[in-house]
């Protein structure tokens, strides 16, 4: 093989790979800065039961899983086990992802290593309501992010969240809980106030989101 062959092919390898790591790249920059899976599950006391959801969100929604059928709305009917009907078809939670028009605070949080994040996400999801199916989801979801990190930094959302991304639902929920976590990696530890987290009740009609933001 000649020198001009080898260089050639040298040449299309660095392509090649310099291509493969541009596309790695924007699709984990796709995702930081994004309100990512929040899911929203129904457990009304009856089966059959008719239910509204309006999502009022300050942003840019990116995508809906099933689409509104309604202004800003959901109209679905649900069972006691969670089970959503949506238009003849079956869901086990309402989906949706946005850019948010508003950033989250860290004022309180938790700086967590990567290789203890899996049993901090058990703890304070409990702690938060998710019950152990719900809390499996998030943690399914979350985890690969998350467990190499050396360190996260995560606060759960409260009032911010709330504000921006208002949640209604009719006939009114006896118990609604939202677990929204804002996070993003960090080489080292950083101090922060420690966040006092709230335990629900949990009973009677309940609506239960999770999701979350990798923060840029």
């Amino acid at each position: 093989m000649n020198k001009k062959a080898i260089v050639g092919i040298f040449l299309s390898i660095m392509m090649t790979a310099i291509v493969g790591c541009t596309g790695a790249g924007a699709q984990n920059g796709a995702q930081e800065g994004q309100d990512l899976k929040p899911v929203i599950y129904l457990y009304p006391l009856e089966d059959n039961t008719e239910i509204s959801v309006s999502l009022d969100y300050n942003g840019n929604l990116v995508d809906l899983i099933p689409e509104f059928n309604a202004d800003k709305t959901w109209n679905v009917t649900a069972n006691r086990d969670g089970k959503i009907t949506f238009e003849g078809k079956t869901y086990d939670y309402l989906f949706w992802e946005g850019d948010p028009n508003y950033s989250y605070d860290f004022y309180s949080g938790f700086c967590v290593k990567g290789e203890d994040t899996k049993s901090f996400l058990e703890d304070k999801l409990t702690v938060l309501g998710l019950n152990e199916a719900e809390r499996a989801e998030f943690i399914e979801f979350w985890l690969p992010m998350m467990e190499k990190n050396p360190y996260n930094l995560i606060s759960f959302q409260g009032t911010t969240y709330n504000n921006n991304a208002k949640l209604s639902v009719t006939p009114a929920p006896d118990t609604m809980i939202r677990v929204f976590m804002a996070w993003y990696p960090t080489d080292k530890y950083i101090k922060i106030n420690p966040q006092y987290l709230e335990s629900p009740s949990r009973g009677g009609f309940t609506v239960v989101e999770w999701g979350g933001n990798k923060v840029k």
